[in-house]
């Protein structure tokens, strides 16, 4: 198969799909890659890192999308490339449809087959292609929010970690998943007291086995979250519905509830976000204020750190690429039941329910296309 990976052209996106490692596993299977240049300067992978492990490199985006079966890519395509895919190209990314009926419409016009990473299940119901990326974004959700608390940057002003004789930050989080579970560790790490909000009570109690003592369970409804913001320095919204738009669990008039200066924290804003009052930023304007709020709502927080981000993804993406290169995408998803609930557009058709929903547009199952 030949396969394509262009450089991102999302504001600040420095990750790219595919590392020189990655590639060279494609190419010793008989596949063929090409790279766009400087496709991974912003990673620390150099063209030249490419061309060693055989990668051919082409000038322009429009090139690679020309000559590529399979598009390999980080972030769902934005305007300017919407036009350059191809009927019956196969593209294997991040889309988060349900948050942007545009691009739906736009993929359902292109006539081609789009697997989402997000939607890739596992068979016990986990999510191996969004683990990675939540993992860095739950991370960096305490740390950006660390950052936000300064008073210079209009936050409240306060450490996190306290120091002797001065009580720590109050961090809640809303979600106890992947994301959730790494941001507690992160804001228990620094000193913080820490409170984790979720609606399934096993995962609570396995989080209470295995969180430190600084870091507290509640269920999450709102009269919980009504009774605890007013006492919170920083608030991550860490809610993931698979395919399908977050929840507003955070509503407009919680936010006068809040201490001025509070931040908030919206991980699941590329899904629609969980905190109305959200709307995605970016690393360069990463910032808005509502009542005094802080909201920090970067859509793809991850291409920050693009070095640790781009070899994660690809660590997970990997196994999935080669079974989709080898056989071809619809052999692949009818023997791999995880890569079948990654497609989500074929030919024109919606296939993922949730994307369905989110728009009232019709829904094909998806053997229809298989």
């Amino acid at each position: 198969m030949i396969i394509g990976v262009p450089k991102e052209i999302k504001n600040n996106e420095n990750r790219v799909a595919l590392t020189p490692g990655g590639a060279l596993e494609l190419i010793k299977r008989g596949h063929t890659v090409y790279v766009q240049e400087t496709a991974g300067i912003g990673s620390g992978f150099s063209d030249q890192m490419y061309i060693d492990a055989g990668a051919k490199m082409l000038p322009t985006i429009e090139e690679v999308y020309g000559i590529a079966e399979m598009i390999m890519k980080v972030k769902e395509p934005i305007e300017q490339e919407y036009k350059l895919i191809k009927s019956d190209q196969l593209v294997f990314t991040y889309f988060h449809f349900a948050s942007y009926e545009p691009l739906t419409h736009a993929m359902i016009e292109s006539n081609s087959v789009c697997l989402a990473y997000e939607t890739v299940e596992a068979p016990d119901g986990s999510l191996p292609l969004l683990v990675p990326m939540s993992e860095v974004a739950g991370r960096m959700a305490i740390q950006e929010g660390a950052k936000y608390l300064e008073k210079p940057i209009k936050g409240k002003g306060v450490l996190l970690g306290g120091v002797p004789g001065v009580k720590p930050g109050q961090v809640l989080i809303i979600g106890g998943g992947i994301v959730g579970t790494q941001a507690a560790k992160m804001a228990a790490g620094l000193g913080a007291m820490v409170t984790i909000l979720d609606v399934n009570l096993p995962r609570l109690r396995y989080l209470s086995d295995v969180m430190p003592a600084n870091v507290i369970t509640r269920f999450s409804n709102e009269l919980n979250i009504r009774e605890l913001i007013p006492t919170m320095d920083l608030i991550v919204g860490a809610v993931l519905i698979p395919g399908a738009k977050a929840p507003n669990l955070i509503t407009r008039d919680m936010l006068k509830k809040m201490q001025p200066g509070t931040v908030l924290v919206d991980v699941a804003v590329d899904q629609g976000g969980c905190i109305e009052t959200c709307k995605p930023t970016t690393h360069a304007d990463p910032t808005f204020i509502i009542d005094d709020v802080v909201h920090y709502c970067v859509a793809n927080m991850p291409g920050a750190v693009p070095y640790t981000s781009t070899i994660a993804l690809t660590n997970a993406t990997l196994p999935y690429a080669i079974k989709l290169a080898d056989m071809g995408w619809k052999k692949a998803c009818q023997k791999d039941e995880s890569l079948k609930m990654g497609l989500n557009v074929v030919n024109g058709k919606v296939v993922y329910e949730g994307v369905a929903e989110a728009f009232g547009l019709p829904y094909e199952d998806v053997e229809t296309v298989l």
